[in-house]
């Protein structure tokens, strides 16, 4: 399984890192640090040096709660660094936006990878992204930011999200996205609470029947906070865990805001993964 960002294939025989950039004064664990270009370019060139495949640029905050803010905000907070990065750096560059007018524009500046949390659901995402032609990252939310930790209910887990990813995946298909640029999200803590984010994670080998590249973003979220009474800038040692888990439940990318520690856990996972060792061997 491959992917084609750009000029660039990523091959899914080895876990790959999305490192996290946002450029937001909101966002729950680093909002504010890099809305400066200058520093978000510093930290971009940061992330690629520990090893980041990816770097997902975002200017509005997803986190519960969140408000909404307008297109021309965050075209001014995202398309100078996307330009930037494109310039400056070789590295693929995720665009993370509902917004078809972003996802255009971001494109144009050197995006190669659409990752939306709606799933291409907002009006004329879905045209955007068959007109652009760029990977795209689909991800289950229940509601939508504002609301979606407000008491998430669920029938089946992960079977609900399952269907829900599938029926993306057959919407793309109609619209004439590929599915070799498809790539699917669970959404831990997008309308789900700690108990389903649990459920999820321990079940995460079922969304390998969906047969497409799987990206799990647990970074710094309040699951791991709950769980180790830390505050998001110390949850680095639980995002570890929480990575780890991830790949050996089938996960293909993950999205990080601390690249270097993820990159060298992924290395012992994937070796672990892919060993020939048996046991009774002398593996001394």
């Amino acid at each position: 399984m491959e992917l084609l960002l750009g000029k660039q294939v990523l091959s899914m025989d080895r876990s790959r890192v999305m490192g996290i950039l946002n450029i937001t004064p909101d966002s729950f664990s680093d909002g504010g640090e890099f809305l400066s270009p200058d520093k978000a370019i510093a930290q971009a060139e940061v992330m690629l040096a520990d090893g980041a495949d990816i770097i997902d640029v975002g200017g509005e905050s997803t986190r519960p709660g969140a408000d909404s803010i307008s297109l021309q905000e965050e075209l001014d907070r995202i398309i100078p660094v996307i330009e930037q990065i494109n310039s400056q750096l070789d590295v693929a560059i995720s665009v993370d936006t509902s917004k078809p007018d972003v996802m255009r524009a971001a494109v144009a500046a050197g995006a190669v990878l659409i990752n939306d949390v709606f799933a291409l659901r907002q009006d004329g995402a879905m045209d955007a992204a068959a007109e652009l032609g760029v990977v795209v990252c689909l991800m289950h939310m229940q509601g939508e930011p504002r609301s979606m930790q407000v008491a998430p209910e669920y029938q089946e887990l992960p079977r609900d999200i399952i269907d829900f990813l599938a029926g993306r995946i057959d919407a793309c298909a109609a619209a004439g996205i590929d599915r070799n640029r498809i790539i699917v999200d669970p959404g831990f803590g997008f309308g789900k609470n700690d108990e389903h984010n649990l459920q999820i994670l321990a079940n995460l080998h079922q969304l390998k029947e969906l047969r497409q590249p799987l990206l799990v973003g647990l970074s710094r979220k309040r699951m791991l906070g709950n769980l180790t009474g830390k505050a998001a800038d110390q949850r680095v040692f639980a995002g570890i865990a929480a990575a780890v888990m991830a790949v050996a439940g089938g996960a293909n990318i993950i999205r990080t805001h601390d690249v270097a520690a993820t990159v060298d856990a992924l290395k012992i996972a994937d070796a672990v993964r892919m060993s020939e060792w048996k046991p009774g061997r002398d593996n001394e």
